[in-house]
């Protein structure tokens, strides 16, 4: 998509709860390996405060400083690595997470924020009581130029600094490093993950069986894509006035709040016509399991759907749920 365009305006609503927010949010899909070979879709869930939308990921804009300023028109940015199938040495620690979570999502690694204490990097190894909840962080400082990146990445960077002794992340403490001086909103993603439907069909000998689409059984590459989407200055003016972090976008008086009728009626018609329901012989692409521990390689030749007859949309509706 042309950079130029300004996706607020080309978008005919919005699935997140804020109207004035018309960004794309995206991150893989998690899938459950069958002990006999085949896959299905793990459903997600509707996080706390956030009402009754069919799935979806909650959007979090962390002001990590005094000074924020709002994504401009146009900006885009990855975080984490779809190729990683071993903990990453560089960067700070817990970019992407996982934690379990209650059936009713209760929380029992208390005070701890997302990928704090011993939230894995990878996959959980063992059954969750209730559901697997991922969390997906995004740089925070920008080099106040570029709107993008050959990579999708190096404009920006993460705030450098000690860790926390109490949580071990440096998220909301560090400072921009020289290269990248502008405080942005922290963009974190939390995905509910249903998973316990599959706790009884956990394998025998004990193995890890979700998988991310992108072939990943590890769960280490775990990562998300951001388009700034807002309208006009509306996320400046949060920025600035609303700074109680409660997770409730309802106390902000400078946005407005669609119920979960309106979210749920923003729906992105499917621009690939492939199979992604019930159980399948393959993940959908061409995405063959590669465990690792080396990186994961792309397949040179792909005759999938999905590569070559997919259909263009007509309009631009975002992907996500939640803010």
């Amino acid at each position: 998509m042309d950079p130029k365009n300004d996706i607020s305006k080309i978008a005919t609503c919005t699935s997140c709860q804020v109207k004035e927010n018309k960004s794309n949010y995206w991150t893989a899909v998690l899938f459950f390996k069958h002990s006999n070979g085949s896959f299905i879709r793990v459903p997600q869930a509707p996080n706390l405060n956030t009402g009754t939308p069919n799935g979806g990921m909650t959007v979090y804009y962390i002001q990590t400083d005094a000074k924020i300023t709002a994504f401009p028109i146009g900006f885009r940015m990855i975080t984490g690595n779809p190729m990683l199938r071993s903990e990453s040495r560089n960067g700070p620690p817990k970019v992407t997470s996982f934690r379990c979570l209650d059936a009713d999502l209760e929380d029992h690694n208390i005070g701890q924020p997302p990928g704090g204490g011993p939230d894995p990097v990878g996959l959980p190894s063992a059954p969750c009581e209730g559901v697997v909840r991922s969390q997906t962080y995004f740089p925070q400082c920008w080099d106040g130029v570029n709107l993008d990146s050959p990579n999708h990445a190096s404009h920006v960077a993460f705030a450098e600094g000690p860790l926390d002794a109490f949580s071990g992340l440096n998220f909301y403490r560090g400072t921009c490093p020289g290269s990248h001086p502008v405080r942005l909103p922290m963009i974190l993603f939390e995905t509910i993950w249903n998973t316990e439907p599959f706790k009884d069909l956990w394998p025998a000998d004990g193995s890890q069986p979700f998988v991310y689409s992108m072939g990943d059984p590890t769960g280490y590459g775990h990562h998300g894509d951001y388009m700034f989407g807002w309208e006009g200055d509306a996320l400046q003016r949060v920025m600035d006035r609303c700074t109680e972090f409660n997770g409730d976008p309802t106390y902000c008086k400078e946005i407005s709040v669609q119920s979960s009728e309106e979210i749920n009626s923003c729906v992105q018609p499917s621009v690939v016509d492939e199979n992604i329901e019930g159980y399948l012989d393959a993940l959908p692409g061409c995405n063959p399991v590669q465990p690792g521990p080396a990186e994961a390689t792309q397949i040179p030749t792909c005759d999938a759907v999905s590569t070559t007859k997919a259909v263009h949309a007509t309009s631009t509706p975002t992907a996500d749920r939640n803010d």
